[in-house]
């Protein structure tokens, strides 16, 4: 059985686009953070995410819940699958193979909304499923 350590959270209200960590399911630990805000020429928000899975299964497929304190409208992705688009919560799917203790660069999520935006949630899960022996 693994150990639980609490995450320590630290506050800044001058920050709303900060780091955004969260644990889904008990196997992973999610980063998210905006990157980038729309500027002149660039008219969408990159959002930076990466996920690591500590357990005793293997994975093929990631769903990854994201929460914002504005509507998002979808634009691009590393995910195979989104649902929520023109909501605050975005659902997206990954297809990457995970060992039971892995890194996995989820990429970056691009959304366009109004100005403010901040992450509110962000969680993984798993079919803990794998083809591979």
């Amino acid at each position: 059985m693994r150990h639980y350590e609490k995450p320590i959270v630290i506050f800044n209200n001058d920050i709303a686009e900060g780091v955004y960590m969260a644990s889904g399911d008990n196997c992973y630990t999610v980063t998210a953070n905006i990157t980038q805000k729309p500027e002149l020429g660039r008219p969408n928000y990159c959002v930076k995410m990466n996920a690591s899975h500590n357990a005793n299964h293997h994975a093929t497929q990631q769903q990854v819940m994201i929460s914002f304190n504005l509507p998002v409208t979808y634009v691009s992705s590393n995910a195979t699958t989104i649902w929520g688009n023109g909501t605050n919560n975005l659902i997206l799917i990954f297809e990457y193979h995970s060992n039971n203790v892995d890194n996995i660069g989820l990429g970056e999520l691009y959304v366009s909304a109004d100005e403010g935006l901040a992450i509110l949630n962000v969680s993984a899960n798993c079919n803990e499923s794998c083809d591979w022996h």
